[in-house]
């Protein structure tokens, strides 16, 4: 079974946002060294939980978007439009990080799908 494993804040000012849940929940966050303006997110390190990233909020976008472990982005792709959904953002590489493609349930929630592979580029 595929769970969420990583949530992504979608922002106008990031650095505002991250001030606000390190202040709030004492959150850290860290500037990602990727192609890509995105900070990752430490909520902590015991109990249960998830850590999660924050981007740049894009015209129109989402606010915030659960990304969903696969094993294979391909496979859930087909699944996605097969159930009714459709491909918001097609399949492209996280350098070092895996492959990452973006869905829109029957309602239009956004969400991600992350197969994980350190090879990708």
């Amino acid at each position: 079974m595929s769970r969420v494993v990583h949530f992504e804040i979608m922002a106008d000012n990031p650095e505002k946002v991250l001030s606000f849940y390190s202040s709030v929940f004492g959150w850290q966050s860290q500037k990602w060294e990727g192609p890509e303006d995105y900070w990752l997110i430490i909520t902590g390190s015991e109990g249960q939980g998830i850590n999660g990233g924050l981007a740049k909020k894009q015209e129109g976008g989402p606010s915030l978007i659960n990304v969903v472990d696969v094993e294979s982005v391909d496979e859930f792709v087909a699944k996605v439009e097969a159930a009714g959904g459709s491909i918001a953002v097609p399949k492209m590489a996280i350098p070092g990080v895996g492959w990452l493609a973006y869905g829109i349930d029957p309602e239009g929630t956004m969400f991600g799908m992350m197969q994980s592979d350190e090879s990708a580029a």
